[in-house]
Formats: structure tokens, C-alpha cells, sequence
């Protein structure tokens, strides 16, 4: 199927990039918004999500509730969240629909109207989730990871806390949206059955009296690498390892990705089949690859009883290690299959193709077609790959456990600092 990609980049900062998925009847939209939890003051960490709840409670002509009436009578499935660098809608729907459901959301970037009772409804919102996060055991143990991988920062959780969030005025919020929410650097990706210039030119209607505005300054806090142990009171412990990657774009991600899709990728993968697999260590084991825009990391994380915790941890070090001996023809073999066979997935889903083309405009400046991953792929070979692994082994771990007790780290003697 042929891949085209279109973009257009307005007086005012928007790039509009869209790829026609013709032989669909649906289409989708991926809004990224260049307010993300990084520009959290320290004292209002969880403002940019507390935002992103507060823009979709009235805008324009519309109430809170009349907001909601209008996207479900045309049909869109939406979501919306704040990540590090943006804040996120997005939806999907018939693709007749596509650019009236657009313009419900240029009110929403533009003429969020805050209203004053709603506010208390929308920091509950907040709560919920920062309650949520709270009793996800996993996620604690990976977020405190990559904050300390990362800085408190770049590694922050865009949630916040119950006693920053409880501080958030109403004139906060304002402000914030004010300072932040601006069509410089904002990103409009489309995909699904649509038509590039009548796109082009309803988007520019839609966006053409929105000014530019200065870029906010960014700060940086310095990581705090090491061991780390969160006592809590469990039947299970919860371990989570870093170590350096690469960003996205990265000449060496492909060779990256590949490593770790033979070391966690499938049940056939190296870290399913001997640590819970043949030895029975654990109920999930995993790695991933995690980026920001100039650097990444590889995360792994284990959920293990407590008293096969140490063990646990032992064998995936020991296998993350091993990684430096190299990868085999029929691991990298199946990782191709695996790989393209998400390829073709993702050319009957407009959804996930737009959420893909607005993360590779954001990262590379550009799109890459399916075909150009396909090649990449195709190139990968086992003495790249292993040639890759020779000169970045896996090394320089930080680890964070959570869980009753300690965890010793065998593999250079540093003893857990206590949290």
C-alpha cells in the first residue's frame, strides 16, 4: 500500500502532518500541545494534567456537558493525557467526521472558558489518579526508577502529588494555560481516509488568528544514580533496573531495539524463558526501550515473591550481562517476524498511525514510513547487532526495590540506600 506522507507548517508555529489511509473508512487525530508536566513549577507538580482536565470542562459555546454531547454525536472515541514534553488529545472516528470533530477541539485549545464550579470536580479527577498510581505497586517502583535515571525533572510523574494538586488555584490554571498552551511548536497528525489540501486548509481556518507565543525556559536537575530500596509491607517485591540507551533518534535505535526485542519480546524472549519460565522466579518479567528527545534508557522491571526476590533480581543481571556475548540468528529471526507482523497491525488502525506519525515529528522533525522501518528492519543482521552490544554492553545499573526488605546487588557490592 503506497505511504504518503504530507506536512505543512503555519505563520504560527503548527505543523499539520497527515498520511491518507485510503483503503479505511475511519480516521483519527493526534494533538500534541507543547505543555508538558516539565514545566511544572516545583510547587505545582501535577498542573499541566490538572490543565488538561480543565480545557475539556467548557470551551467556546460549549458547557462541560455539551463538550462531551458534541464529540459523542459525531462518533469520536477521545482521549487526552500530559506527558513529559506535551499535553495529548486525540481521537478517532468516521472520517466524515474528522473535521467537525476538529473544530471542537480548536475551542478547546483556544477558548477553554475554566469555568469556576468545576474546578473541585476537575482536582478530583486528579486525586483519582494520583490515588491510583499510589496503589500501583509496579508503577511506583518505575516511576521513583526513572526519576532518579532521569532527574526529578525529566523523570517526574506528570500526576503530581495530593499536597501539590490541593495548592492549584483557579488563576493558577489560567496561568499556566496562558504561558503554555501556544501554536508554536504544537503538532496536528492525522491519518485514517482524508483529503491532505481540504485538511490543510480547514486546520489553517481553524488556527489562523492564534499568535505565537515566546518558548518558556526549561531547568534541569542532575540524576541521582544508584541502588535505592522502598521498604513496603508486601507478600511481593517489585524490582526495577535501568541502564543507558538511546533516544530515538539515535543513528543506533534500530540496533538497540533489536537487542532488547531478543532480550524481552514474546514468550520466546531471553528474559521470559529463563526467569520465569525454566526457573520459575517470578510472575511478569519485562525490558523496554524508554526515550526523551536526547537521550534514553533500557527499563526492565519484576514483580517476584519476597522470597525469591534476590534471585530475581540475581538472574536478570546476570542475563542483562550476558547480553554483551551477542544474539543468535534464529532469536533476531523471530524478532523480525514479530516486528513486521506489528507493522501490518498498525496499517488497519488510523489511531495508532497518527499517534506514531506526531511522536516521529516530535522526535525526528520528519516521518518514517512503514516502509523505511520495514528496511531498517530488514538491515538489522546478527554481527551488527552483536557488534553494537561488544561496544555498549549493559552496565552502569540503577535499581530501585520495593518491597519489605533490601535487595543485595551482587554485581559491584553497592548496598541499597534506604527510602
Amino acid at each position: 500500500m503506497e505511504q504518503q506522507i504530507f506536512h505543512h507548517t503555519y505563520e504560527n508555529g503548527i505543523t499539520l502532518v497527515a498520511q491518507p489511509m485510503p483503503w479505511l473508512e475511519s480516521a483519527a487525530f493526534s494533538i500534541a500541545v507543547p505543555a508538558g508536566c516539565r514545566y511544572d513549577a516545583l510547587s505545582q507538580r501535577g498542573i499541566a494534567n490538572f490543565v488538561c482536565e480543565m480545557v475539556q470542562r467548557g470551551c467556546g459555546d460549549l458547557n462541560s456537558r455539551e463538550f462531551i454531547e458534541a464529540l459523542e454525536s459525531l462518533g469520536v472515541d477521545y482521549s487526552s493525557s500530559a506527558s513529559l514534553y506535551n499535553t495529548n488529545f486525540g481521537g478517532a472516528m468516521q472520517a466524515a467526521q474528522l473535521h467537525e470533530a476538529l473544530r471542537v477541539y480548536a475551542d478547546v485549545l483556544q477558548r477553554p472558558s475554566f469555568p469556576k464550579d468545576q474546578l473541585e470536580d476537575g482536582r478530583l479527577v486528579c486525586f483519582q489518579e494520583i490515588a491510583a498510581l499510589g496503589d500501583d505497586l509496579a508503577q511506583r517502583a518505575l516511576q521513583k526508577l526513572r526519576t532518579n535515571f532521569y532527574g526529578s525533572i525529566e523523570g517526574r510523574n506528570c500526576e503530581g502529588s495530593l499536597e501539590t494538586v490541593q495548592s492549584i488555584t483557579l488563576d493558577d490554571i489560567e496561568n499556566f494555560y496562558e504561558q503554555h498552551y501556544r501554536p508554536n511548536g504544537l503538532i496536528i497528525a492525522c491519518a485514517g481516509k482524508l483529503d491532505f489540501d481540504s485538511l490543510q486548509a480547514h486546520v489553517g481556518e481553524l488556527f489562523q488568528d492564534w499568535q505565537a507565543k515566546p518558548d518558556p525556559i526549561v531547568s534541569t536537575e542532575p540524576a541521582n544514580h544508584g541502588v535505592e530500596h522502598i521498604e513496603h509491607e508486601s507478600e511481593q517485591t517489585h524490582i526495577a533496573i535501568a541502564y543507558p540507551g538511546v533516544a530515538y533518534s539515535h543513528k543506533n535505535y534500530y540496533l538497540n531495539r533489536g537487542a532488547i526485542g531478543v532480550l524481552s519480546g514474546g514468550m520466546s524472549s531471553r528474559l521470559f524463558t529463563e526467569v520465569r519460565e525454566k526457573r520459575g522466579l517470578c510472575y511478569t518479567v519485562f525490558a523496554s526501550c524508554h526515550t526523551l528527545k536526547d537521550k534514553g534508557a533500557v527499563l526492565c522491571y519484576s514483580g517476584t515473591t519476597n522470597e525469591r526476590a534476590q534471585e530475581t533480581l540475581d538472574v536478570i543481571i546476570e542475563e542483562l550481562q550476558k547480553m554483551a556475548q551477542g544474539i543468535k540468528e534464529d532469536e533476531l529471526r523471530r524478532l523480525k517476524v514479530q516486528v513486521k507482523s506489528g507493522m501490518v497491525m498498525q496499517q488497519e488502525s488510523c489511531r495508532g498511525r497518527a499517534g506514531s506519525i506526531a511522536g516521529d515529528w516530535f522526535h525526528l522533525g520528519r516521518v518514517r514510513t512503514l516502509d523505511e522501518v520495514n528496511e531498517k528492519i530488514n538491515e538489522l543482521t546478527v554481527e551488527s547487532i552483536n557488534e553494537y552490544l561488544a561496544a555498549n554492553p549493559p552496565q552502569s545499573f540503577d535499581i530501585v526495590t520495593l518491597g519489605p526488605q533490601p535487595l543485595e546487588f551482587e554485581a559491584n557490592g553497592i548496598s541499597a540506600t534506604q527510602a
